[in-house]
């Protein structure tokens, strides 16, 4: 009888063991306190008897100052590795799992260099499996970041199913000097780009689907206008005919159109604009303020802020029907909601007691989840294109600066964005990929 029980846990083990290696190592981003993932970079080598160059170094670099962003991975120094370096080579074929193992290193990453041309591979370290593989020829230190960032945007969708927001800007506001204009930044701080120069104040971007273009609100001392910025011809337009004297927070449909809140009949009302950018109907209409619109990526769906049950509160449109679904019933000032692009979640600002604090609510069960804790204020939360991160605006040290967390309330990390206060973070989720 023992004997009998001694094999069968065995074979069970065994058959676990191996539909896991078949499976390959996943991570679960949408249920909190994931598994960390300890992952080894090895020293970069040398194809074909070729010196290593020197970008291997910045690449290793920019590499790591990626992977940082992912909370689920825990970098380990190749020291932790019983003997050193346990690797001939760049392949599975030329690494000594062995070492890693022992090391608990569920991840292992190889460089190989033959002059300007790179192949780089991640790993299973207790199956072989590699995670993912890719090469990149005729490279040049310029190039590095970016091939950087989609190389590690892979590895996220590997390990995920969700792609890596490595190559996607956010649009943000800064001020420079008395006016506040519109910039757009990676999440690593590169690119850090000044879009617009109209004076006055520029507020609320919010991207198209197709990332190119952005709408916002500009302010001067005459009256409020809908701003247009078109990536492809790098100008800004300003459109004013039949809008009133009140616009704000536009924001893009996934189709391409644009809802506003505009004061056309005595209260903030949010309509849809017609190509023309002239008011074509109301889409949230209550007789007090409704603002702050927000779509998934199917726009069936709208987030808005709305006074129509005393302080703001979030509501949920649904397109389809007309039903609106009030979601927010705790605290009396509920604003700057966001839907994930799968529309499960809506991600908002609440006054506390303590001051402005991230919030995020599951659609579904109504269950809420505090994801920021100051100090300071934190403020304008937006999704980022895979629905985990979440860009916002905090003060938490003395001055506005943009900084990244997760859904589930992970570290948050600063965005570079330069001198000056930075708010009002929008990401472009059309960005991304290899």
């Amino acid at each position: 009888m023992k004997i009998r029980t001694v094999l069968f846990t065995l074979l069970f083990v065994a058959l676990l063991v191996g539909n896991a290696s078949a499976q390959g190592l996943t991570v679960d981003i949408h249920g909190p306190g994931q598994r960390k993932v300890n992952l080894v970079m090895l020293p970069p080598r040398g194809l074909s008897a070729a010196a290593v160059p020197g970008m291997a170094k910045n690449f290793e670099e920019l590499v790591r100052t990626d992977l940082r962003f992912m909370p689920f991975l825990n970098l380990m120094p190749a020291s932790a590795v019983p003997g050193g370096d346990p690797s001939k080579g760049v392949t599975a074929e030329d690494i000594n799992f062995r070492p890693l193992q022992l090391a608990r290193i569920d991840l292992t990453m190889t460089t190989g260099w033959d002059g300007n041309r790179l192949e780089a591979r991640v790993y299973e370290t207790f199956s072989g499996r590699r995670v993912v593989g890719k090469a990149y020829d005729d490279l040049t230190d310029a190039a590095l970041p970016d091939v950087a960032d989609r190389f590690c945007s892979l590895l996220m969708e590997a390990l995920t199913g969700k792609k890596g927001f490595f190559t996607s800007p956010i649009a943000f506001v800064r001020r420079v000097g008395e006016a506040k204009e519109l910039f757009t930044v990676l999440p690593q701080g590169r690119a850090l780009t000044q879009i617009t120069s109209l004076g006055g104040f520029n507020l609320g971007p919010d991207w198209s689907k197709d990332g190119n273009q952005i709408v916002f609100t500009h302010l001067n001392q005459e009256r409020h206008s809908l701003g247009i910025w078109d990536r492809r011809t790098g100008e800004a337009r300003l459109y004013r005919e039949g809008l009133g004297n009140t616009v704000i927070s536009p924001a893009f449909t996934p189709e391409g159109d644009i809802a506003v809140t505009l004061n056309k009949t005595g209260s903030a009302d949010i309509y849809m604009l017609d190509k023309g950018f002239r008011p074509k109907g109301t889409i949230a209409s209550s007789g007090f303020i409704d603002v702050s619109p927000a779509f998934d990526s199917t726009g069936r769906n709208m987030a808005f802020t709305s006074g129509r049950f005393g302080g703001p509160q979030i509501f949920v449109l649904n397109r389809d029907t007309g039903e609106v679904k009030r979601v927010t019933f705790v605290g009396g000032y509920n604003t700057s909601p966001t839907l994930s692009p799968d529309s499960r979640y809506v991600v908002f600002s609440r006054q506390t007691p303590s001051g402005h604090r991230i919030f995020i609510i599951e659609l579904a069960t109504g269950q809420e989840r505090q994801i920021s804790f100051g100090p300071g204020n934190d403020e304008d939360p937006a999704f980022g294109p895979e629905g985990y991160y979440v860009a916002f605006t905090s003060n938490r040290n003395g001055q506005y600066r943009i900084y990244l967390t997760t859904r589930h309330g992970d570290e948050p990390i600063l965005v570079p964005t330069g001198p000056g206060d930075a708010t009002s973070p929008a990401w472009n989720t059309a960005a991304g990929g290899e």
